[in-house]
């Protein structure tokens, strides 16, 4: 399922949001040109488990040099398509989790997502020597605050029913809520089937971040109050 935009307009300006996407794709532009040096670039900033754990553990470099690209990876990524991807849903439910949390806090919270989401990440593949990169943990946090914040707002979404395509108006409880089912044994499937050579898609850094997400959300809601019909439409 590929989700187009959602009905669910927004009544602040989403200043930080749109703000991330343009250092993601500057970011980006930066890799294209860095040519033979890229992959060392990807090496220092992007997250290699075992050069955190080895931090942690005391040997080799300091653990804040090692952490820093828990911080950094995330505005980093593999292609076009990663970057496409994650931008395409950061637009279209970022601009909502930053209304409803306010700009700074949400700069937080994406943030403090990406890093749990890159912690996990770490403790289910600690002798991976590959980097990881992509936003893709801070924006399941996104997803995982906006299921909480408004989980009847609509997402027209591309549905695959083979062989055709259809668009359909779902609520989004139901869009995020198979999208995370869909993380969590793809996940699952990953450590049944992982050889301890890493690669592929962090996908328990998604589940990770969508879980702080959520979590934060219904903090941030309790703390606030209970939030009013109209924004939970």
């Amino acid at each position: 399922m590929i989700p187009l935009r959602d009905e669910n307009p927004s009544q602040t300006t989403a200043g930080v949001t749109v703000a991330l996407i343009a250092v993601n794709v500057a970011a980006f532009v930066y890799e294209l040109m860095l040519g033979p040096d890229l992959r060392d670039f990807m090496l220092q900033w992007g997250t290699v488990p075992d050069r955190f754990v080895q931090a942690l553990s005391g040997g080799g470099e300091s653990l804040v040099a090692a952490g820093l690209p828990l911080v950094t990876s995330m505005f980093l990524h593999g292609g076009w398509l990663h970057l496409i991807g994650n931008m395409w849903y950061l637009w279209i439910f970022g601009d909502n989790v930053e209304d409803r949390m306010g700009h700074t806090l949400y700069l937080i919270f994406y943030l403090a997502a990406g890093f749990v989401s890159g912690l996990l990440h770490v403790f289910f593949n600690p002798t991976t020597r590959l980097p990881a990169v992509g936003a893709s943990g801070a924006i399941a946090g996104v997803l995982g605050a906006y299921l909480v914040a408004f989980p009847r707002a609509r997402v027209i979404t591309l549905v695959p029913l083979f062989p055709f395509f259809q668009v359909i108006a779902l609520p989004a409880v139901l869009m995020l809520g198979l999208w995370f089912v869909f993380q969590f044994f793809s996940g699952a499937l990953s450590l049944a089937w992982s050889t301890g050579g890493g690669g592929g898609v962090a996908w328990w850094a998604h589940i990770g971040g969508f879980g702080f997400g959520a979590v934060a959300m219904l903090v941030f809601q309790g703390v606030r109050g209970r939030p009013s019909r109209a924004w939970t439409e």
